[in-house]
C-alpha cells in the first residue's frame, strides 16, 4: 500500500469515529456492550490488560509497557495489579491521587506520557470506545442523563453502574434545548486526545502570584453575560480548566508538590469525594485519574509540612526506582540512540554493556550476606548463575536493601557522555574503551561530586573494565576457534564417555587399540578446573550430569554441551586456554608473517560476519586483546 493509500486509509478510519446519535440510540449500544460506560480507572486497566501480560516466573511483564520501561516489573506490576485492577473494581483506592516517586530520569514522566497517549489510541478502538454528551465541553456519560428515581432499576435491568451527576452546562440544556427530554439528547462517540483537549489534561504549576486558578477550574466568559443576563448561568462560564477537559481520562499534575496550596485544595474534594468546585455552581462531578510525579527529597519535605496531611493521607505513593539489570540498562541506551540523529555511527559490541555495567554497580548496596559481593549481586540481578547462589535469593537481597536503585549514576549522564564519545571521536565507531573513557571525563566536568563518590566512581569504571577485558577475550578466542561447535561437540562427548565410566565403575575403550583404560580422569579434570569444581566436589557434578543426561532422554530430548550451563562454560573455557598461546602470538606480533596474517584476517571476518563488529573496532579488539594476553 502506498502512503497516498495509507493516508486515505486513516482518514477514512477517522470518518467511522464520527458516530451521532441520541440517548436511545445509546442505550442500545449499551444494552450490546455495556463497557462503553466505563469509569477512568477501569477504562485504563482494561487499556493495559488489553495489551496481553506474560508470566515469567514470580514477575508479571505487561506488554504494554516493554516498549518504552525496561527493568521495572516489579513497580509495573505493583502499579497494575494494587493500584489500576482494584480501582477498576471501584475500591476506596480509586479515590487516591497517584505520586510516583524516584530519582530523576528514572522513567516516572515516560510511565505518565504512556498512560496518556495509550488512552488515546484505545480510544481508537471498538473495546475502548467510548461516547458523551454531544457539545458538552466535559464530554461527559450520557447515563448522567438517567434521573436518581430511576438508576436502581436501570442498572438492575442493564447490569451497569451509573456514578455522577449532569455538569451543570448539561443540566441547563436539557431544560432549556430539550424541554427534559433526555431521549432527543444527542450523543456522539468521544475519541480521547492531548491536542484537542479531550478527555487527557496537563497541569504545569508556575508562578503563585500570577496563576488562576481558572486554569484548573475554568472561568467566566464576560463577554457572554449580556446574552444570558447572570455570570451564575453555565453558559456564561468556560469550562476549559485541567479538570474539566480530563473528566473521563486522566490528567496528569506537574510538579504537584512544588504547587501553591491554593491549587491543592480542589484535589482533596476531588480524589474524596469526585467533585470540585467552580465559578458559583453546585459542586461538579468529574471522573478522572490524577497522576503525578516527584522525587525523594520533596517528598520528603511534603510530609514534613503538618499542613499537607490531608493530601498525603489521598494519595497513593509509587517508587519508581532505577533499573538494576545489565540487559535492561543496555536496552534504555540503544532506545535512546535509536532516536538521535546518531543512528548511522556503529556501536561496537559490549560498548553499551560497560556503560550499563558503570550504572547499575553506583545503584546497588552492598550485601551483608556472606560470599556476595556487588559485582555477584549484579550478575544475580542480571539473572545469571553465581555459585553458591540461586535465583530465589533475589528476593532476600532485595529486603535487605529497601532503598536500592533510589539513588546512583542516572541515565541521562551516562547518555550525555556516550553522545560526548560518538561526536568526539570524529570516526563512524566507537568501542568500550571510548565510552569508558567518556565517562570517566564527565566526572572530572561533575563539580556536585565529592572526592569520596568520585572514587567510588572510579572504582566502578574499573569493574566494568575488567568485565569487558574477559569479555573481549573470549570474543577474540571463540572467533580463533575454527569449526568451533565441531571441536566442543568433540570435547564434550568425550567428556561425557568419561564421566559415564567413572559413576558407574567401568572401563573405557581406547579409540584406536580398542583396550580397555580406565576413565580420563586428567581430561575430566582439565575441564572441570575450568570453573572451579574441587577435587572434593567432582562426583557430585559428574552425578549431576549423568542426571540431567538421564531427564533429557525420557523426554526424547538431545543432551548437547549447551543443555547445563556450567558444563558449556567449562568447556569453552578449556577451549580457550588450549588456544591461548595461539591467539596471543597471532594478535601481538607486530611482523606477522604470511600465515599469520591470513589467521588475523579470517578472525577478523569472523568477528564481522558472526560478533557484530565492523572493521574498524574488530581490528582495535585484536590489538587490544594482543596487549592483555602479554601483560
Amino acid at each position: 500500500m502506498s502512503f497516498i493509500e495509507r493516508l486515505e486509509d486513516y482518514y477514512s478510519n477517522q470518518k467511522e469515529m464520527n458516530w451521532q446519535g441520541t440517548f436511545k440510540d445509546y442505550l442500545e449500544i449499551l444494552r450490546d456492550n455495556p463497557q462503553v460506560s466505563q469509569l477512568s480507572h477501569a477504562r485504563l486497566y482494561s487499556m493495559i490488560k488489553h495489551a496481553g501480560v506474560k508470566v515469567e516466573g514470580d514477575v508479571k511483564k505487561y506488554n504494554f509497557f516493554r516498549k518504552e520501561l525496561f527493568g521495572l516489573e516489579k513497580p509495573l506490576e505493583k502499579l497494575v495489579d494494587e493500584y489500576f485492577h482494584p480501582a477498576a473494581k471501584r475500591l476506596d483506592v480509586r479515590k487516591r491521587i497517584l505520586l510516583l516517586m524516584g530519582p530523576v530520569s528514572g522513567g516516572k514522566s515516560t510511565l505518565v506520557n504512556m498512560l496518556k497517549k495509550g488512552l488515546e489510541e484505545f480510544s481508537h478502538t471498538d473495546d475502548g470506545a467510548m461516547y458523551g454528551i454531544s457539545g458538552c465541553p466535559m464530554h461527559e456519560e450520557p447515563l448522567h442523563l438517567v434521573p436518581k428515581e430511576l438508576r436502581e432499576e436501570f442498572m438492575s435491568e442493564y447490569n451497569v453502574y451509573i456514578e455522577g451527576e449532569l455538569c451543570p452546562y448539561c443540566r441547563k440544556r436539557l431544560e432549556t434545548d430539550f424541554n427534559g427530554d433526555i431521549m432527543k439528547v444527542p450523543v456522539e462517540r468521544v475519541v480521547l486526545s492531548e491536542d484537542d483537549r479531550v478527555g487527557i489534561g496537563t497541569f504545569q504549576p508556575s508562578d503563585p502570584k500570577s496563576q488562576d486558578i481558572a486554569e484548573l477550574t475554568g472561568s467566566i466568559d464576560f463577554s457572554t453575560i449580556a446574552e444570558y443576563g447572570s455570570e451564575s448561568d453555565p453558559r456564561a462560564y468556560r469550562f476549559d480548566g485541567e479538570l474539566n477537559i480530563s473528566n473521563r481520562g486522566i490528567m496528569e499534575f506537574q510538579e504537584m508538590l512544588k504547587c501553591d496550596e491554593k491549587f491543592l485544595w480542589n484535589l482533596l474534594s476531588l480524589s474524596q469525594e469526585g467533585n470540585f468546585k467552580a465559578g458559583r455552581y453546585a459542586l461538579i462531578y468529574a471522573d478522572i485519574m490524577v497522576v503525578a510525579h516527584t522525587n525523594e527529597s520533596e517528598y520528603k519535605a511534603f510530609i514534613a509540612n503538618k499542613k499537607n496531611e490531608a493530601l498525603q493521607s489521598r494519595m497513593i505513593i509509587l517508587k519508581v526506582p532505577y533499573n538494576l539489570k545489565v540487559s535492561e540498562e543496555i536496552k534504555i541506551y540503544d532506545k535512546l540512540i535509536k532516536e538521535s540523529d546518531l543512528k548511522d555511527v556503529h556501536i561496537a559490541p559490549h560498548a553499551l554493556r560497560v556503560a550499563a555495567i558503570f550504572s547499575v554497580l553506583s545503584r546497588l548496596k552492598e550485601s551483608k550476606k556472606q560470599g556476595m559481593d556487588i559485582v555477584k549481586k549484579m550478575r544475580l540481578y542480571d539473572g545469571e548463575d553465581v555459585e553458591g547462589f540461586k535465583q530465589k535469593d533475589i528476593y532476600e537481597l532485595q529486603n535487605e536493601a529497601d532503598e536500592e536503585g533510589m539513588s546512583g549514576v542516572d541515565p541521562r549522564y551516562v547518555i550525555n557522555r556516550l553522545s560526548s564519545a560518538l561526536i568526539r571521536t570524529g570516526t563512524k565507531c566507537i568501542n568500550p574503551l571510548d565510552v569508558l573513557r567518556a565517562i570517566k571525563d564527565g566526572l572530572d566536568q561533575h563539580s556536585s561530586i565529592n572526592k569520596e563518590e568520585r572514587e567510588k566512581m572510579l572504582n566502578f569504571i574499573s569493574i566494568a573494565r575488567r568485565e569487558y577485558d574477559q569479555l573481549a577475550k573470549q570474543e577474540v578466542q571463540k572467533a580463533f576457534v575454527y569449526s568451533f561447535e565441531d571441536n566442543a561437540r568433540v570435547l564434550f562427548e568425550n567428556y561425557l564417555d568419561n564421566v559415564e565410566a567413572y559413576c558407574n565403575g567401568v572401563k573405557t575403550k581406547d579409540p584406536i587399540t580398542d583396550d580397555e583404560i580406565d576413565p580420563d580422569e586428567r581430561l575430566m579434570r582439565s575441564i572441570e578446573e575450568q570453573i572451579g569444581i574441587s577435587e572434593n566436589a567432582k562426583s557430585a557434578f559428574r552425578e549431576e550430569i549423568l542426571i540431567r543426561l538421564s531427564a533429557y532422554a525420557r523426554k526424547n530430548k538431545r543432551f548437547n554441551y549447551r543443555s547445563h550451563e556450567r558444563l558449556r562454560e567449562a568447556i569453552e573455557k578449556k577451549l580457550f586456554a588450549d588456544l591461548k598461546d595461539v591467539v596471543k602470538i597471532t594478535t601481538s606480533t607486530k611482523t606477522p608473517d604470511a600465515e599469520q596474517l591470513k589467521r588475523i584476517n579470517e578472525v577478523s571476518s569472523r568477528l564481522v560476519e558472526d560478533y557484530g563488529y565492523c572493521p574498524v573496532c574488530a581490528n582495535e579488539l585484536l590489538k587490544y586483546v594482543g596487549s592483555l594476553l602479554n601483560r
